[in-house]
């Protein structure tokens, strides 16, 4: 099985369902911006404020965007320790902006900037370019920002499609797994270096704060998608007089522990995959005949086939039952992407594992060469194991996994035994599963949809809840997110929230 355990499964980079959507950017031509950004003049500690002074000087690049590096203490419980570099891009309102908006795309390990430089009309509408300045960028450790490397394509195809012999739960398969991931673990501090301890969420808000004080904004406007809902929400707690228009989609709950996140998941992706079968049954040359309860039964047989006999890949992979399962999962973030399912099991069935490693490399950002475009799993590794307690103990991993597959047949026995993911990593986590409340905060959107199958209507519904100031906006129906996905009444209370501050009275139930 492969090593990436999907840490409770939060794999929610948003940029997955662009994947394979086709979906291009437009970028309106910007208006005339200045080149430097100054700074607001705040009253900070004396060692941080060569950082919250520092000038932002924007260069051109990529057809009408600008560019900028900002330096942040790479410790900010020591900040003259080291500093590292948080890399920023901009598309400049078209008309007087509001502000700055920054948006993250999710993971943890998207980059904010390729989501802006490649689908800026997919991260934000037009009535947001013309009201903001749009800013990407890559937080501590992810992307062109100082970035957590672990030593090139050959380890990271070992950690995420190398298979650990055995059965899985058994304490000899759980200790050759918990060994490669502690080697992986490894790894990454020899080529990373001192940053990898300090790149947890709680410093990445930090970093947002820093990063709305260079860009001249007073209080911070952000948008979050999946798990930038918890860097969001992260900030909120830290500072919450500062938080100008935040928007929270497709939320996680901090306060969900790790077990219920994983099961939540495991049952979202099969609800998910559940309405992908009764649409598909519906189709000429659906793969699956019969009822939808049948096909999930062949689905639960081909992954358990797959865990004790993985197919031979082409380039020398094999295809086990974790990689089949990304496979699945990247079409269920988007519904325009289902049709690939019908391609996959076609094509698994009579033996090939070409569409699900095109589906699992895609996923990863691994290109037909053997290289990977990003950074992204192993920085999503890495800043999971700090934000997360790990708990290796093999009788509550057993439990659990009974748990996972008696309430979630199909997919729970893939995302079992978590724990082992973390146990060996070169330091420990420390981000204890509790509610954030942020009081004293402006007005918080939360943006959950009912179906979504990665992170679940429910965590949305906690969040806008536990969150002092939180209202929830709900978009119903398939995939994950909902602004921006041609939902107009999402879209309209999402703009309406940034451009005039209006805050829903009520959940507008869109």
């Amino acid at each position: 099985m492969t090593r990436r355990r999907l840490l409770a499964a939060l794999v929610v980079a948003t940029a997955a369902s662009l994947l394979l959507s086709g979906c291009v950017s437009w970028f309106q031509p910007p208006r005339p911006a200045s080149t430097v950004s100054t700074p607001t003049k705040e009253t900070v500690a004396a060692d941080l404020q060569p950082f919250y002074s520092q000038v932002l000087r924007w260069r051109a690049c990529d057809g009408g965007l600008q560019c900028a590096t900002a330096k942040a203490p790479m410790n900010w419980q020591d900040p003259a320790q080291a500093s590292i570099d948080l890399a920023l891009i901009r598309h400049p309102a078209t008309q007087k902006p509001l502000g700055s908006l920054l948006v993250n795309p999710g993971g943890p390990g998207a980059s904010g900037v390729d989501f802006i430089k490649t689908s800026l009309s997919y991260a934000v509408d037009g009535r947001l370019q013309k009201n903001y300045d749009i800013v990407g960028f890559d937080p501590r450790g992810v992307g062109s920002s100082s970035a957590v490397d672990c030593g090139g394509p050959k380890v990271l195809d070992q950690f995420i499609y190398g298979i650990v012999p055995g059965t899985p739960g058994t304490p000899s398969w759980i200790a050759a797994t918990e060994a490669e991931n502690g080697s992986f673990g490894q790894s990454c501090l020899e080529h990373t270096g001192p940053l990898l301890q300090y790149i947890d969420t709680d410093s990445a808000a930090r970093d947002l704060d820093l990063l709305r004080a260079v860009l001249g904004d007073k209080k911070l406007n952000y948008l979050g998608y999946s798990y930038g809902t918890l860097l969001g929400a992260t900030y909120a707690d830290l500072y919450p007089k500062k938080t100008g228009r935040l928007v929270l989609d497709g939320a996680l709950d901090p306060a969900t522990s790790d077990f219920d996140v994983t099961l939540t998941q495991a049952k979202g992706f099969e609800s998910a995959f559940r309405a992908y079968l009764k649409d598909c049954l519906t189709r000429k040359g659906c793969p699956f005949h019969g009822s939808v309860d049948q096909g999930m039964t062949e689905v639960q047989r081909i992954l358990q086939q797959l865990q004790q006999s993985p197919l031979p890949g082409d380039d020398g992979r094999e295809l086990g039952a974790n990689t089949m399962f990304s496979a699945i999962i990247l079409p269920l973030y988007n519904r325009d992407n289902w049709s690939y399912l019908d391609k996959l099991f076609d094509d698994v069935r009579k033996g090939g594992t070409s569409v699900a490693f095109t589906l699992a490399d895609s996923y990863n950002d691994r290109s037909s060469s053997g290289t990977y475009s990003s950074n992204e799993t192993e920085a999503f590794t890495a800043i999971n194991c700090l934000d997360y307690t790990s708990d290796d103990n093999i009788v509550d991993m057993t439990q659990q996994a009974a748990q996972l597959a008696a309430q979630a047949p199909v997919f729970g026995p893939v995302m079992s035994w978590g724990g082992t993911s973390c146990a060996k990593w070169p330091f420990p986590g420390t981000r204890d599963r509790v509610a954030i409340h942020a009081d004293g905060s402006a007005p918080i959107l939360v943006v959950g949809t009912t179906n979504d199958p990665a992170t679940p209507y429910v965590w949305a519904r906690n969040l806008a809840k536990e969150l002092q100031n939180g209202h929830l906006v709900t978009r119903k129906g398939e995939g994950h997110t909902g602004y921006n996905k041609g939902n107009s009444c999402v879209d309209s209370a999402v703009d309406d929230f940034f451009v005039s501050g209006k805050v829903p009275a009520s959940d507008p139930m869109c």
